[in-house]
């Protein structure tokens, strides 16, 4: 059974940081895409910040670049977000999630791509 388990969303005010965590199990992670979505009350999920675990590429969306780093445990079975200089739009529920497909670049595979999805974990920044 393929697990995806998120910790370490919070609330704070904006310009400050919040480091995401999000531990897998249950299936091999090399040539899968894993990241993190998010999505705000009223708006379409989106991809935020997402590895090829094959080779290491990253995925940024624009809003984001430059204040969020995704890593990769050296293992593997953990990914983590480093946001900073967060921004009240950032406010959303962050969720991890992969799936077997390429991300990197510019390219982000469409959601439906990401079978496996972990529970979400809340990000509240105030103004």
């Amino acid at each position: 059974q393929v697990q995806l388990v998120e910790s370490g969303g919070g609330s704070v005010q904006a310009g400050g940081s919040l480091r995401l965590s999000c531990a897998a199990s249950g299936y091999t992670y090399s040539g899968n895409c894993m990241g993190w979505f998010r999505q705000a009350p009223g708006k379409e999920r989106e991809g935020v910040a997402l590895t090829y675990t094959g080779s290491y590429s990253t995925y940024y969306a624009d809003s984001v670049k430059g204040r969020f780093t995704i890593s990769q445990g050296t293992a593997k079975n953990t990914v983590y977000l480093q946001m900073n200089s967060l921004k009240p739009e950032d406010t959303a529920m962050y969720y991890c999630a992969a799936g077997r497909a390429y991300c990197g670049g510019n390219y982000l595979p469409h959601t439906s791509n990401f079978v496996y999805w972990g529970q979400g974990t809340q990000v509240t920044v105030s103004s």
